[in-house]
């Protein structure tokens, strides 16, 4: 968090040089902002997504031909999101469209914030609940994607290990599952899981999505949103997950350290392992490495708590887009033109089911292909409670970091002694960085 406040520091300073030397007038962009011409402006949008980059890329020079308006992608490398942020903005061709993650993240990023209040793209929302308000009450983030994650599932290789999907409905069926395909490993050829990688391009799935899990459940059963200390009252269940991730792996726990997303992604679709942990957003990435619609499914991630027979995927969002009100006027106006095009043209929004795998709440979005998208929207049919994501709420990128360490020693060596100390930077640490964050 000390490291955040340097940083902000110097990115605030950096950037209010600049201002002062543009023609915004520093707190004058909001309010000149529409009086700005999208047709002399440009669009200059730091995507938070690598996996995502390819096809970000590809759009941005179809919209230019389009339309004449100069779009930059930039995307940050997997886990570097937040600096990649600070180095930008403090660069004379700053973004001006970003992204944060929650409320958490807005409060980093608010006095940045352009006030989306009367523009057009908040009224094609679906619901008001996908905006995020800064402290002085301006509509500062929308949501642009709800999106699912859990366990993706090769139902091929299941059914080849003599299972269907049918027969997991809780974390004892995964485990009975999951074990007993381990002890065959060598006769079946595939393992249980694919490597829960602990490099920067893979520790996300485990120090932030599982993670969400034992949070999810505290919260739930304290009836809150977010909490100032927590008491860790699922860690075991939080434990007994990971340890079925690196016990029944295709790779030695001592070797998840240097193991990335690429190498989980591939053991997966290589037919190497049955389940991997992942979400919507890979759906794109399996189907152009050749696996189908029939393969491939997700379950729920279970962890042997709550009513397992009625939990969904875990559905939420830390996608919100931010306009930069810093911009200069005309890119402020060409980049909430862009913003719209995405939601309500018809290549937009095919773009972004087709090509991103995106549900997004806004009134004209196309129904995406993806199956996984599918499956949440079955399930929750069906009466499945859906996950809620509360990993925005976590206090900083220090807090997962030092959860991502801690897990990644206990992977090495799982002990009780490095348990205590993935429980201790999970608790301990979420209690000092909250306090550093007030």
């Amino acid at each position: 968090m000390k490291n955040w406040q340097k940083f902000a520091a110097a990115a605030l300073a950096g950037s209010m040089a600049l201002v002062g030397c543009s023609n915004n007038g520093g707190g004058e962009a909001s309010s000149t902002a529409a009086a700005g011409d999208a047709s002399k402006g440009k669009v200059y949008y730091l995507n938070f997504k690598p996996e995502a980059d390819a096809a970000w890329q590809e759009m941005a020079k179809k919209y230019t031909e389009e339309t004449g308006t100069e779009v930059q992608i930039v995307t940050a490398a997997s886990g570097n999101y937040e600096t990649t942020l600070m180095s930008e903005m403090g660069k004379s061709s700053a973004p001006t469209l970003f992204q944060v993650n929650g409320p958490v993240g807005l409060k980093n990023w608010e006095d940045y914030a352009y006030n989306l209040a009367d523009t057009p793209i908040v009224s094609e929302l679906t619901s008001k609940d996908y905006t995020l308000t800064s402290s002085n009450g301006d509509t500062a983030a929308i949501a642009y994607a709800v999106e699912s994650y859990g366990i993706i599932t090769n139902v091929e290789l299941l059914e080849k290990a003599g299972y269907t999907t049918d027969d997991i409905q809780s974390f004892e069926d995964l485990k009975k599952v999951a074990e007993d395909i381990q002890s065959r490993k060598d006769e079946l050829g595939f393992a249980a899981f694919t490597s829960a990688g602990m490099d920067g391009s893979s520790d996300w799935r485990f120090k932030t999505h599982l993670a969400n899990m034992p949070l999810y459940f505290e919260y739930k059963e304290d009836g809150v949103s977010d909490k100032e200390e927590l008491k860790g009252t699922y860690l075991d269940n939080y434990r007994q997950i990971f340890d079925l991730y690196i016990n029944n792996s295709t790779t030695p726990g001592a070797d998840l350290a240097s193991k990335t997303a690429d190498d989980s992604e591939r053991e997966f679709t290589s037919g190497e392992a049955v389940f991997f942990q992942n979400g919507s957003w890979e759906y794109n990435n399996l189907i152009d490495a050749g696996m189908t619609d029939e393969q491939i499914t997700m379950i729920p991630i279970y962890i042997g708590a709550g009513d397992e027979a009625n939990q969904g995927l875990t559905t939420g969002t830390e996608n919100y887009w931010v306009v930069n009100k810093e911009a200069n006027p005309d890119d402020i106006a060409a980049t909430l033109e862009f913003m719209n095009w995405m939601v309500t043209n018809e290549e937009g929004t095919t773009f972004m089911a087709d090509e991103l795998g995106l549900t997004i709440p806004f009134k004209k979005a196309k129904e995406s292909p993806n199956v996984f998208v599918k499956k949440d929207i079955e399930l929750t049919a069906e009466g499945k409670t859906p996950v809620s994501w509360n990993f925005p709420t976590m206090p900083s990128e220090e807090w997962k970091n030092g959860v991502g360490a801690a897990l990644t020693a206990y992977a090495a060596d799982p002990t009780d002694a490095n348990w205590d100390a993935v429980v201790s930077a999970f608790v301990d640490g979420w209690k000092a960085e909250k306090e550093l964050a007030k």
